[in-house]
């Protein structure tokens, strides 16, 4: 295995207000608590230590056993579940969507990022525990997100009606799901086990929910990952104070509004990631999940007739806390609140809103977590390797747009120079002679002289792009070879991570990918990762 690391801002793939976090520009500084390296955890561990309180690693623990009842739960698992109840012991977070059998790649590096981290951090500081921390979006109700994988070009998708938090959803039709892909995968060794976890997972379990739990334990029990369902009564019953300072004191909507503002004016380049709403809930019941809205004093359910008054909706988050689920803004609250938590791992669109978030945390009175930017990673077979290397394409080239990567191996390539830089030279050198000589005489032919020179090098321009095309034409080949290599490794001219799923590269390296994986992830680098598979 052949490991190769790219800074984030050389990928071209990665937005200007998360390459400026990884490299700690200060001028981001208001907008994080600690950062993600040693330093930061040694201050985290002392702030949430002395937050998180006993009551609240019991409720954890008591509501883990309980998710864990129906579970082939490993041993590992089982010791860090019972390691939440110590005082010392900490955990780091990912979370992710009910994905169809676990959809982008991503997926597993973003657990593996998390695990290694736990394991980094006990060295670092062994006399603390560390647990790994999967969280399912149970909740979440975009079902067309996540209903469908990708299968090297083919997409494999679950046609279902379905309405309300995924999680709940029964798994009705995906035996047809099943059949295509299994009829598509063979039947060698690693395509039976793939057959199997799907089997196992998606048609001998009722809901999304406990699918995606047993698939996301075979793959991790044997590291220890403990994964959490937030949509628990029991849990929720700790976020009671929180969501009535969210519904009635609108604290995340003032802070947050504030905070992109402040992220405004630090840089046009910083998109604003989620606008928040005056109340970031759902209420939650019989299929629906939709937006509780005031309305003159009282409170209604959008697209439904539930209407409460402000004493009703008291009764009812103190009664039935399961029925009110938080939206983007308010979940990463959620979280800490339920968790002895240092750290988020998330990819770069999530790291964007949590860095909405610190003022809110602050208003709260909850420790705002470390936020970091999980592993991203290109896999390489070794037969695409060796077709890289017959091309002399570098790792940094393979990140090039399309057409910036054509361009320049053809200019390689080519047998005559496509490159008019030394003609514009000559042509800047004489032009500068005129503009002399305007100066001298007659200082309103400058902007004449200056609309010539850009006219002539525009034409330069013209006949380098007519002569770069008919080679590409001569060159077909190499220009056809370059694009399929690309395409391959860039599915749809995405980031291979964010379309294939694990299963392509598990059918071709199946039990070895997880260790490999876990040998190539370092956490606290922040760079992208080529792994070249030998």
């Amino acid at each position: 295995m052949d490991i190769d690391c790219l800074p984030l801002e050389k990928t071209g793939y990665f937005t200007k207000l998360i390459c400026d976090y990884v490299a700690e520009d200060l001028k981001l500084k208001s907008l994080y608590n600690r950062f993600c390296d040693i330093e930061g955890f040694k201050g985290q561990l002392k702030e949430k230590g002395e937050s998180f309180t006993e009551q609240h690693r019991e409720v954890l623990h008591r509501a883990m056993l309980n998710q864990y009842q129906r579970t082939d739960t490993s041993k590992e698992t089982l010791e860090n579940i019972a390691l939440l109840r110590e005082k010392n012991t900490f955990t780091v977070v990912t979370g992710h969507q009910l994905n169809l059998f676990t959809g982008p790649l991503y997926f597993l590096y973003k657990i593996i990022s998390t695990i290694n981290l736990v394991k980094q951090l006990k060295q670092e500081f062994p006399e603390y525990n560390f647990v790994p921390i999967y969280w399912m979006a149970t909740e979440d109700h975009d079902f067309e997100e996540i209903n469908y994988f990708n299968f090297k070009g083919l997409k494999f998708k679950w046609n279902k009606n379905a309405s309300g938090a995924v999680g709940h959803l029964d798994t009705d039709g995906l035996d047809e799901v099943y059949t295509s892909f299994a009829n598509s995968i063979g039947n060698s060794n690693n395509a039976e086990e793939l057959k199997r976890l799907f089997q196992e997972a998606y048609l001998k379990h009722g809901t999304l929910t406990e699918a995606t739990r047993y698939l996301a334990n075979e793959l991790f029990k044997e590291y220890g990952l403990v994964i959490v369902d937030g949509d628990d009564r029991d849990l929720k019953q700790l976020l009671i104070p929180y969501m009535k300072k969210d519904v009635f004191e609108q604290i995340a909507f003032e802070k947050v509004t504030d905070t992109i503002q402040e992220i405004e004016r630090l840089s046009s380049d910083y998109p604003v990631q989620v606008n928040p709403r005056e109340i970031n809930y759902f209420y939650l019941k019989d299929g629906i999940r939709e937006r509780i809205i005031e309305n003159k004093g009282g409170y209604l359910v959008n697209d439904t007739e539930l209407s409460f008054s402000k004493e009703e909706l008291v009764q009812e988050m103190e009664t039935h806390p399961e029925r009110f689920s938080p939206n983007v803004i308010a979940r990463p609250l959620y979280q800490e609140v339920i968790l002895p938590n240092l750290c988020y791992i998330g990819g770069g669109g999530e790291i964007a809103y949590w860095l909405e978030l610190k003022a809110t945390f602050e208003a709260m009175q909850v420790p705002f977590p470390i936020l970091l930017v999980r592993n991203s990673v290109l896999l390489i077979t070794n037969k695409q390797a060796d077709k890289l290397k017959q091309m002399n394409i570098s790792t940094s080239d393979v990140f090039l747009k399309q057409s910036s990567l054509i361009n320049k191996k053809i200019r390689e390539i080519s047998n005559i120079d496509i490159d008019f830089s030394p003609q514009k030279k000559i042509l800047e050198d004489q032009f500068q002679g005129m503009y002399d000589l305007a100066e001298q005489t007659d200082k309103s032919f400058l902007k004449a002289v200056k609309a010539q020179e850009v006219k002539q090098k525009k034409g330069l321009d013209n006949l380098e792009k007519r002569l770069l095309k008919a080679q590409k034409r001569k060159l077909k080949d190499h220009v056809v070879r370059l694009t399929e290599i690309q395409n391959e490794l860039f599915p749809m001219q995405s980031l291979q991570e964010r379309k294939s799923n694990f299963s392509e590269f598990y059918l071709e390296y199946g039990k070895e990918l997880m260790p490999m994986l876990f040998e190539a992830l370092k956490p606290l680098d922040l760079v992208f990762t080529v792994i070249t598979k030998k």
